[in-house]
């Protein structure tokens, strides 16, 4: 059966992508629904994300079509597994490189060792606040439309779930670590965490999602490349 015709898509596919660095999640749906609906000369078809990647992340996005978009709350229910680089030495608004800096703080302090005694801290079920820019909503709107108005929101702590954290790379002022956690952990805020811990600030330099249970980024192909093989198969 041509996995790349019409009913294998109303019926539903899971899509493994790899996210370009600066896509949101939802111009890869709706680049993913607008080529299909090409493709086909159709007007409708359902296709969703299971689970945001921030525009400045890139890595494993799962998209489903048709049927599957029924799983999709399961999908993002599962473990998530991330690169993550981090800078020492400075803040942003966002946490990450989506906004400007804006504080320094000393860094040389920090080595290997301090590195390895705080990890624990953030290992298991901890408490995490979202950041200011992010998509969870606050008052009925989200938190980066309170944070472009200038309005400070109290926001509560959140439990989630880190299973590991894999030290990669030390290169100061950069830390490369491996994190696998529960759904809803925000790899931004763990950064921020991490500088305070350290008696410095810190940010996200990088993010790539890896895995999501058990689909890999491996696994994942570009927009090029879903573009190409649809326009290889017809119905």
């Amino acid at each position: 059966m041509n996995e790349y015709n019409l009913t294998s898509f109303k019926e539903g596919k899971v899509l493994l992508f790899d996210k370009p660095l600066r896509w949101t999640s939802f111009d890869v749906v709706n680049k993913v629904r607008w080529l299909i609906k090409k493709q086909f000369g159709i007007k409708k078809i359902k296709v969703g994300h299971a689970g945001t990647l921030d525009p400045l992340a890139t890595g494993l996005l799962i998209v489903c079509t048709g049927k599957m978009t029924k799983n999709i709350e399961q999908l993002m229910g599962k473990e998530k597994t991330y690169k993550a680089k981090i800078c020492f030495g400075a803040t942003t608004p966002s946490y990450d490189l989506e906004r400007e800096i804006n504080a320094t703080f000393p860094y040389d302090h920090i080595d290997g060792s301090a590195i390895l005694k705080v990890l624990p801290d953030f290992t298991g079920n901890i408490l995490q606040k979202p950041p200011m820019h992010s998509a969870i909503k606050k008052d009925g709107k989200r938190l980066y439309e309170h944070a472009r108005k200038n309005e400070l929101k109290e926001i509560q702590p959140r439990e989630v779930h880190i299973d590991r954290l894999d030290v990669l790379n030390f290169e100061h002022p950069y830390l490369t670590l491996e994190i696998e956690c529960s759904k809803g952990t925000y790899i931004r805020s763990l950064a921020h965490d991490m500088g305070k811990a350290l008696n410095s600030g810190a940010y996200l330099a990088g993010l790539e999602r890896t895995a999501i249970g058990d689909y890999q980024i491996s696994d994942a192909i570009s927009i090029p490349q879903f573009q190409e093989r649809l326009e290889q198969h017809q119905d």
